[in-house]
């Protein structure tokens, strides 16, 4: 997340537009810096955005700042995304340092599991 909260400001305004081209409809392209109105975009850009706003965790995605932004840069329609962020080793990490924190208990409960199921 840190890394994201990084590249927002780095975003140039060619970027930006070229982000508000592919995903804002064409009556509501900004004329100002983000944050920008979640109605302003099309029916992708609004799929994106409900998407990375649920990995990112957000309660709300009404206001779409720079950090759904960078993510939605990787995305060109009829493209796969360019790979930027790799979300597998992430998450990998994650559950690697949840597993070392755990305590006995925890440990037993999950060896539990496994021979249980």
């Amino acid at each position: 997340m840190k890394f994201l909260l990084d590249e927002g400001p780095k975003l140039s305004s060619s970027e930006i537009n070229r982000i508000a081209q592919v995903f804002m409809r064409a009556d509501h392209q900004p004329t100002e810096p983000p944050p920008f109105n979640y109605a302003c975009f099309n029916e992708v850009g609004r799929l994106l955005i409900d998407m990375i706003s649920y990995v990112l965790g957000f309660k709300t995605s009404e206001h779409i700042d720079a950090t759904i932004l960078v993510l939605q840069s990787t995305f060109t329609p009829g493209q796969p995304p360019a790979v930027k962020y790799n979300y597998a080793k992430f998450i990998d990490n994650k559950i690697h340092d949840q597993l070392l924190n755990l305590d006995r208990e925890g440990v037993f409960n999950i060896y539990h599991m496994f021979l249980y199921y």
